[in-house]
């Protein structure tokens, strides 16, 4: 027999069910569109039950960013773990694999993070400025970049996530061409990331001009 299940299990189940029932609906519309009612439907609670577990659909909105951010960090961390232009290929390989693995919760951060729902693209932003900060701190550490200016490196930490997030994009687009426009995307990307990473092995610091010789 199998021990009952507890009230914190049923609620932990119920949000569970509204946060995947809310990606569902949105395979095919902007959260923007979406509606409390219908949420509540897709978990088969009623609307106000919905209360117990979200304050507002913008609160469920930005759990929805902070679940699947989670699991795009984890992504991102094992592709950062040695930024050079030997690893751009598996850098994306991993990405690729991560889209086509979570593609609701990909198609939902890409479609919202210039969506119109103010909150959610908030936290999105935020959690992408939280990734390129731990990239700053990588990119510190790596031979050669140690002299580099806090804002170089952010810089550059940057460009790298941007490329990640405009690569997403590309593959959901394609996804329904075919996978020879897939590879293309995935190739053009790695032409970037190597791109970004040449330009990183040129790039001089900014020196701080020496006082001028004092007149006699």
């Amino acid at each position: 027999m199998t021990e009952p299940e507890s009230r914190a299990e049923r609620k932990e189940r119920t949000r569970t069910a509204l946060l995947a029932g809310a990606l569902e609906l949105l395979e095919d519309r902007s959260f923007a569109n979406l509606s409390l009612r219908e949420v509540a439907r897709s978990a088969g609670i009623v609307p106000t039950a919905f209360y117990r577990h979200f304050a507002s659909m913008d609160d469920l909105g930005v759990a929805l960013v902070e679940d699947s951010m989670r699991m795009l960090r984890r992504m991102l961390r094992e592709a950062r773990r040695d930024p050079s232009t030997k690893n751009a290929g598996t850098s994306l390989e991993i990405l690729l694999r991560q889209v086509h693995a979570h593609e609701a919760q990909f198609r939902f951060l890409s479609r919202e993070r210039y969506g119109g729902v103010a909150e959610v693209r908030r936290a999105i932003a935020s959690e992408l400025r939280l990734f390129a900060s731990e990239l700053t701190i990588d990119l510190s550490r790596m031979p050669g970049l140690s002299d580099w200016e806090v804002e170089d490196l952010e810089m550059a930490a940057d460009l790298i996530v941007g490329t990640m997030m405009s690569t997403v994009v590309s593959v959901l687009e394609v996804e329904q061409r075919g996978a020879r426009d897939e590879r293309e995307v995935i190739a053009r990307a790695e032409r970037q990331l190597r791109l970004i990473m040449i330009g990183m092995s040129g790039w001089r610091p900014r020196q701080i001009p020496s006082d001028p010789p004092r007149s006699t």
